[in-house]
């Protein structure tokens, strides 16, 4: 049964197609959050916007969000936030040149679900009608344009193993036991003309529940994620640390006899355990007394390209906990530092040839009554219009147990796919 929304929209579409002076308006911000079942969020058009970047980025971002209170509210949060919050630089090469933080107050925010549609914020208008129509319709077109790039990797074979044989021997000497090493993919001069033909492809190469299509300025991300940071509802925190990956199977069988193996990896496991037990510190940071709890341990979940080892770890906070102090406890988080996060992110700094910007930080949104929920920026590509340069990155956790090898070719099942399929 349609919506009154859903009826008005119909009965405008005739219409529509013969007003040229109608675009789609792709120089406005636009933020797009799928969870890939039929439902999510799409937010456009201008509004309140803060972009910071530098020591005081947090208190400036509390600052924007109390203005703003009662709004929807969509932004991210970029790995390199890490120097607000633990005054961590970096020196490694940056050849995207994402801020630090991004959030903006959209003119316009449309819950979608299925067919139907339900506007949240903003005006219903025959402009905000057809673009809506304009993203339906170029989710379901499936003729793809291929990229025909081809993507360079910054780090060598032979550079990648000999550097997880000496972060091997930061974990022998007690320094870290676990750390997330991470390598990235590019490619120089590229015109991207469908940037949401190019979200849409990825999202078809990963059908993840925390996919984004994010579009700003300058920048553009098309995120194929399958990992959430952290999510609240009214008092309860909840953050879904993946650790723990193997390759889809060609056939049922060897989907179930994969997902078995990884299920009882020893490594994968520890790798997991150490990543719960920091999260779980985190948390106790800002959490009520005794509410931290390890709601599950070593779920198996098989997405498009992998299975992934997910837990999920909760609490309960004080009702009037601000935005900024959650971040600060728990971000960046530990999927993508290790452990400790401290020394774990000093070595990343250390031993990585590139600056990872808003990869492995994290989009989202903020409901008007102080709900969030917020991804891992995994499995994506990000794009700088003015330099023309596209980035994916992919990493690994290392522990003592870690096959240099092996490490290689896990990230190489992670990356191929999303590369391959976007070269048709």
């Amino acid at each position: 049964m349609q919506n009154e929304d859903t009826k008005e929209f119909d009965n405008s579409i005739t219409d529509l197609r013969n007003l040229n002076s109608i675009s789609l308006r792709m120089s406005q911000p636009i933020a797009y959050l799928n969870t890939n079942d039929g439902t999510g969020l799409l937010a456009f058009g201008e509004g309140p916007t803060i972009t910071f970047s530098g020591k005081g980025s947090l208190n400036q971002l509390q600052h924007f969000l109390d203005q703003h209170k009662g709004k929807y509210i969509f932004g991210f949060l970029s790995y390199d936030l890490k120097f607000d919050i633990d005054g961590l630089s970096s020196s490694n090469s940056d050849h995207l040149h994402f801020p630090d933080l991004h959030f903006w107050v959209p003119e316009v925010v449309v819950k979608l679900e299925k067919e139907n549609f339900e506007f949240l914020q903003g005006k219903k208008s025959i402009e905000s009608f057809d673009f809506i129509n304009r993203i339906l319709e170029e989710e379901t077109d499936r003729n793809f344009h291929d990229l025909n790039t081809e993507f360079k990797s910054r780090t060598s074979r032979e550079n990648y193993i000999k550097t997880v044989s000496l972060l091997k021997e930061h974990i022998q000497r007690g320094d870290i036991y676990e750390i997330n090493y991470c390598q990235e993919f590019y490619a120089e001069n590229i015109s991207l003309n469908f940037e949401l033909d190019t979200y849409f492809r990825l999202n078809e190469l990963t059908k993840a529940p925390f996919s984004s299509y994010l579009h700003f300025g300058d920048y553009a991300v098309f995120c194929g994620s399958p990992e959430r940071f952290i999510r609240r509802t009214g008092t309860k925190l909840i953050s879904q640390p993946i650790k723990g990956t193997a390759p889809r199977g060609l056939h049922k069988e060897e989907d179930e006899r994969l997902k078995n193996q990884l299920f009882n990896d020893p490594k994968e496991r520890a790798e997991n355990v150490m990543i719960v037990d920091l999260v779980r510190n985190d948390l106790s940071k800002i959490a009520e007394r005794s509410t931290v709890n390890v709601d599950e341990l070593f779920g198996i979940y098989t997405f498009e390209t992998v299975h992934q080892m997910i837990s999920t770890i909760s609490c309960e906070i004080a009702s009037e906990t601000p935005f900024r102090s959650i971040i600060q406890a728990t971000f960046p988080m530990g999927s993508m530092t290790g452990a400790p996060k401290i020394r774990a992110m000093e070595l990343i700094e250390q031993y990585e040839d590139f600056k990872r910007g808003l990869y492995s930080g994290s989009i989202g949104y903020i409901a008007p009554n102080g709900d969030f929920d917020f991804n891992v920026v995994i499995r994506s590509m990000l794009y700088n219009r003015t330099t023309k340069y596209l980035s994916c990155s992919v990493g690994s956790a290392i522990t003592i147990h870690s096959d240099p090898e092996r490490e290689f070719e896990e990230c190489q099942v992670k990356i191929q796919r999303i590369l391959n399929g976007m070269n048709g």
